[in-house]
């Protein structure tokens, strides 16, 4: 298997997580509705519905941002960097990648280490509902390294163009 499919399929497996993740927001849709209906016209709060919708509600936030970083979908500050050549923006994109690279091994390190030890107390919320949260913190360490690897995938890519070499999309994102 050479770079390319590995990057390929790096991009892919982001994409198709990204596809999947964005319909969370109908399920955490409907409990909250639930939780208001439940709330204010019935006037009987249910103990389950806000904490699950948060709870999902991370799993929406954290997994989707390799899929984010393979479409080019981050905010960026576009003063200068639109005014770059190809060969400048790829500069400014490894020197990013570099960064990134490094702050996200931070979050996946620091991330396992602490799902490691909520699983090792199969840490529950304070609600009554004493939902599984250890569960939900391993998705931290899982999305930071989804993000990791796209990152280093661009990263790629941006050495490419400063050799360069033209960079399939599918292959390499944005």
């Amino acid at each position: 298997m050479n770079i390319e499919q590995i990057c390929r399929s790096i991009t892919q497996l982001n994409r198709f997580i990204g596809r999947w993740v964005r319909w969370l927001i109908l399920p955490i849709f409907v409990l909250l509705l639930v939780d208001v209906l439940m709330r204010y016209l019935f006037r009987h709060p249910t103990i389950w519905s806000a904490e699950l919708a948060m709870l999902l509600f991370g799993l929406y936030v954290v997994l989707p941002g390799g899929f984010l970083h393979s479409l080019g979908q981050h905010v960026r500050v576009d003063i200068f960097y639109g005014k770059f050549s190809a060969r400048g923006r790829a500069w400014v994109d490894a020197l990013a990648g570099l960064l990134g690279v490094m702050l996200l091994a931070s979050i996946l390190w620091q991330g396992l280490d602490m799902a490691l030890d909520a699983a090792a107390i199969r840490e529950t919320s304070n609600s009554m509902l004493q939902a599984p949260v250890w569960l939900v913190k391993f998705v931290i360490p899982l999305g930071g390294l989804l993000f990791l690897l796209q990152t280093i995938v661009q990263l790629i890519a941006s050495l490419r163009t400063l050799g360069g070499k033209s960079n399939d999309p599918e292959v390499f994102g944005k």
